[in-house]
């Protein structure tokens, strides 16, 4: 069966700056310092986890997910 997409969830690092992404379903997690960084950093980690062939199929794409949290007093 070959996967056909793969969703990281990536989140704003607070403390360090940058971001951080993480693989829903799948043991892949990675960081990058901008937003272009990340993008290489995220297509690294999934060429590197899928190309030996053990984990499955390379999917045909990559969905970043964006989460924002937002703190607001009252």
């Amino acid at each position: 069966m070959r996967l056909t997409e793969i969703i990281f969830e990536v989140r704003e690092d607070e403390v360090d700056g940058g971001f951080v992404a993480t693989a829903l379903g799948h043991a892949i997690a990675t960081q990058g310092e901008t937003m272009e960084k990340l993008r290489a950093m995220v297509r690294d980690a999934v060429q590197c986890h899928f190309g030996d062939g053990a984990a499955g199929g390379m999917p045909k794409l990559i969905r970043l997910h964006f989460v924002r949290d937002e703190v607001l007093t009252v």
